[in-house]
């Protein structure tokens, strides 16, 4: 990877984004706690829309997961040396693609092939 690239500011990147997630992660709970189902103490229409908030948390929980583990490899990628890197062509990902998404693994030239399937 070029001279160019601050590692470390990438790091600091990742490290600030897996925290923002970790702190979401209550509010997600509270969204994805199972629905009262006692129509004596809630009306149809006010479970009807409990359950879409609860599957829409549950969605962004997945998400949120996955970005988490995309985020923990880059780290190890940044630990072993291979950040930065291209990991389908081993070409240079640009600085700016970083920029836009630190925990990339692929470069822009990939990554439209990969759309174009």
């Amino acid at each position: 990877m070029g001279d160019d690239l601050n590692l470390d500011e990438f790091k600091r990147l990742l490290n600030e984004r897996l925290v923002s997630i970790e702190q979401g992660r209550a509010a997600l709970r509270q969204g994805g706690a199972p629905v009262e189902l006692d129509q004596a103490k809630v009306g149809r229409l006010s479970r009807m829309d409990a359950l879409q908030q609860q599957a829409m948390a549950q969605a962004t929980a997945r998400r949120n997961e996955q970005e988490i583990q995309r985020i923990h490899t880059a780290l190890a990628r940044l630990r072993s040396g291979d950040y930065g890197y291209c990991v389908t062509c081993d070409e240079d990902i640009s600085p700016g693609r970083l920029l836009a998404d630190p925990a990339t693994l692929v470069c822009i030239d990939c990554a439209r092939a990969t759309e174009k399937r």
